[in-house]
């Protein structure tokens, strides 16, 4: 079978960090020129096809603004800040929109601002990020009619927790399950706010410092992040691809909790190490930068266009040990020969990527359990073929951006039966080896568990298991080792 388009990897969004602003910076304030103009007509186009569900929201407003270049900088910021938001809040939204009057999508936008102005002001279940304002307007949307003003004075606590979280019943209920009633209502308050801007250092190219100190240089701010070696999170929302420091490929956008996925393989110079799912090649560059350049890191995907898109990444790294590695499928020949010749093997699994909903909120409306159950068969036909490339005493990693039991922990038990010649290693021990301080509670039952409202970053699940050798047969003669 072939592997699915991967609903949030395919989209880079571990890997290419975006929170709601379609890749440029924040500098919205104000009204917007097209809203002064008169010309509302062009946000509510743009909301109605991102609420349409066709394509993914950053694709749908690449798009828009492709189409509207007279749009300028401060107009495209507000209208993407908008459409975010609303798809972030969209539930809660709906609700109070029943009562309006008009076009959906502009009871959608007044309601949106109108919550905004209250988050600023800071009365609103989640405080502001530091340094975001909600857009201005010409006029106070929370004054402006009866259903309005609702929103401004709403007691979420009297909603039910998935309306007032903006969550579809399912998914509410699955995190009640996997973590607990409060702990699902932190993690669905952590997924209402925009995620940080993170990178990762090429460490063949600068060490983390160092890039601080040149990103300082072109009026970039960023601070480094302890609990991870080589992270460090940028301050606003800079044009980072406009620096001299990224043309050099200094350093890669990526989640500090992708970082410790590729930390968490553990790859060594010399080693031949598979990226099974590699999509643009984000843990694949962090993988060859561990090695140093010096072995085989093989980046496989179906999708020649995500394979594409690795490339200029990878010229830009300087790494020299990346075979971009196009198959057919599952059982694609290529494949073969490389069977049971992996020291590591890295599955990042195409999931729900319900752990980047701070970056997609779209994506809670564009699957359902019936995804889920679709997508679970296809994550384990991918272990399973995966585990036939790895070589006795080597590594298998099983890494997801989904917060859901049955893309993490019901699949690893599910492989563990299925494979008892692998064992399950302990990730903190592992992670604290390669210089990472985290926390007790990032890790359950030896798995890595990341989450948004606990360490900062997207929601991962890492575990890792090694091949064990078999026992040679009773008189047999033990073949020397190589």
């Amino acid at each position: 079978m072939t592997q699915p388009a991967r609903s949030s990897k395919g989209r880079g969004t571990a890997d290419r960090p975006r929170s709601g602003r379609a890749d440029r910076p924040h500098h919205a304030k104000g009204s917007s020129r097209a809203t002064r103009r008169g010309e509302p007509d062009l946000l509510n186009r743009a909301l109605a096809e991102a609420l349409s569900l066709r394509l993914p929201a950053d694709a749908v407003l690449r798009k828009f603004f492709r189409e509207h270049p007279e749009l300028g900088r401060r107009d495209r910021a507000d209208l993407a800040d908008t459409v975010f938001d609303v798809l972030r809040h969209r539930r809660l939204y709906a609700h109070f929109a029943q009562a309006g009057d008009g076009a959906i999508e502009e009871r959608l936008i007044q309601l949106s601002r109108a919550w905004r102005a209250r988050t600023a002001a800071g009365t609103a279940g989640t405080a502001a990020a530091p340094g975001r304002r909600a857009p201005q307007t010409t006029r106070d949307p929370v004054a402006t009619a009866d259903w309005l003003t609702r929103i401004g004075a709403a007691d979420l606590d009297s909603l039910p927790a998935a309306v007032a979280l903006s969550l579809p019943d399912w998914l509410f209920e699955a995190l009640r399950e996997r973590f607990g009633e409060a702990e699902a209502r932190a993690l669905g308050r952590s997924l209402l706010e925009p995620a940080p801007l993170q990178l990762r250092a090429n460490a063949l190219k600068v060490r983390r410092e160092a890039l601080i100190e040149q990103l300082e240089a072109e009026g970039i701010r960023a601070r480094a992040i302890a609990a991870v070696p080589g992270a460090l999170e940028v301050e606003g929302h800079p044009a980072l691809e406009r620096s001299a420091a990224f043309a050099a490929g200094a350093f890669e956008v990526q989640d500090a909790g992708s970082q410790l996925l590729a930390l968490l393989v553990g790859a060594r110079r010399g080693q031949r190490v598979i990226d099974l799912c590699a999509g643009a090649g984000g843990k694949t560059l962090a993988l060859a930068a561990m090695m140093n350049s010096l072995g085989q890191v093989f980046a496989c995907d179906v999708s020649i266009a995500r394979l594409q898109r690795l490339r200029p990444r990878l010229t830009r790294s300087g790494a020299t040990n990346v075979q971009p590695f196009a198959i057919d499928s599952l059982a694609d020949r290529k494949l073969e020969r490389l069977a049971a010749r992996a020291h590591a093997v890295l599955v990042d699994a195409p999931c729900t990527g319900t752990g980047t909903l701070r970056r997609n909120p779209d994506l809670k409306w564009r699957f359902g359990p019936d995804d889920l159950l679709r997508l679970r068969d296809e994550q384990r036909a991918i272990l399973s073929a995966a585990a036939r490339l790895v070589a006795p005493d080597g590594v298998l990693v099983y890494a997801t951006c989904s917060l859901l039991a049955a893309e993490n922990e019901e699949q690893a038990q599910w492989f563990e039966a299925a494979h008892p010649e692998f064992q399950r290693e302990d990730a903190a021990s592992l992670l604290s080896a390669a210089g990472a301080v985290l926390p007790a509670d990032a890790f359950r039952d030896r798995a890595l568990v990341c989450l948004p409202h606990r360490h900062g970053t997207d929601a991962f699940f890492g575990v890792r298991w090694r091949r064990v050798r078999p026992e040679p047969k009773q008189g047999a003669e033990t073949p020397p080792s190589s």
